[in-house]
């Protein structure tokens, strides 16, 4: 019997070469690497998540408690759009979609982002959408609250995403330091990381992923599985020799 994967994500995690996907898509990563694992994988993402969501999801979502008692392994597949410019507090990004009337919400979304871009670079890519000493922390919560449901259960994680995004204006500052603190929170926490940059990076910045310049192709995706189910093979599989 094959490995059962819960996956929580951002939209890299369902988004293909022309947009979101049903989760059960056979070619987004979360399904390749269950294939290679002769499992199957159970996502639960949504757009512009960051650690904060997942935290909330975890102990807000009765069907991820559930999902908790049966798997065989976690995946993290966050922290990449945490990284990301966010020149208005999220609380008020966010808060745009409950403006009303429509005709309102529609012209104020619109000017925000049509000044996205520009003051992305103006500001240097800060403020970013989570700052990285909150992505370790709501990742420490996470494990914390894993580790004493499931002692033994496996869990994983991703290093952010790069990007070329022309909605950011192609400003990625946050990311080295994010990446950093999150490489020193695996291993203070011995949870292997995947190196996404290592494995798509040239995919997204040679610009065969979406034309957003942030989500993946599917060559992308086979990648990232591919290398996914490796990094997990010596936990689910032990002895195999790959």
């Amino acid at each position: 019997m094959g490995s059962h994967l819960l996956v929580f994500g951002d939209s890299l995690s369902f988004h293909g070469p022309e947009g979101p996907c049903a989760a059960d898509e056979p070619r987004l990563w979360p399904n390749v690497a269950a294939t290679a694992l002769d499992g199957r994988a159970d996502v639960v993402a949504g757009i512009g998540w960051t650690a904060r969501d997942v935290w909330w999801s975890l102990t807000g979502d009765p069907r991820v408690w559930a999902d908790l008692h049966h798997v065989d392994a976690v995946v993290l597949a966050i922290g990449s759009m945490d990284t990301l410019p966010s020149p208005l507090p999220t609380y008020l990004r966010t808060g745009l979609r409950y403006l009303r009337p429509d005709g309102v919400r529609r012209i104020v979304r619109g000017a925000y982002l049509a000044a996205q871009p520009r003051l992305s670079v103006v500001l240097r890519g800060r403020p970013a959408v989570l700052p990285a000493k909150l992505t370790v922390h709501y990742l420490d919560l996470a494990v914390e609250a894993l580790r004493v449901l499931r002692p033994e259960l496996p869990i994983f994680g991703m290093l952010p995403s790069v990007h070329r995004a022309d909605a950011y204006g192609r400003v990625h500052t946050a990311r080295p330091a994010a990446a950093a603190a999150m490489a020193a929170w695996g291993a203070r926490l011995d949870v292997p990381l995947l190196d996404l940059p290592s494995v798509v990076g040239d995919h997204v910045l040679g610009g065969e992923g979406n034309p957003d310049g942030m989500h993946w192709g599917w060559a992308g995706h086979e990648a990232v599985g591919t290398a996914m189910a490796k990094l997990m093979t010596p936990a689910l599989r032990p002895g195999h020799v790959g």
